[in-house]
């Protein structure tokens, strides 16, 4: 993803306020935020998911060594 840019951030917002409207704005941020707070929890559990499987298959792996 290419960086916006303190310009682009700017245009952004003025469309923003355009075709939302002022009141609408705060209620946009906070839907916004609650959302990418969501995708950064999911996407932690996943990782934590996969690392503890990998140590699960490394814990059998040497248990059947050990045999």
């Amino acid at each position: 993803m290419p960086n916006i840019g303190i310009p682009g951030l700017i245009l952004v917002l003025i469309i923003a306020l355009v075709i939302f409207g002022p009141s609408k704005l705060p209620q946009l941020g906070k839907a916004v935020g609650q959302t990418l707070k969501e995708f950064k929890t999911s996407t932690r559990d996943i990782i934590n998911d996969e690392e503890k499987e990998e140590v699960k298959s490394e814990v059998k792996e040497t248990e059947l060594e050990k045999k």
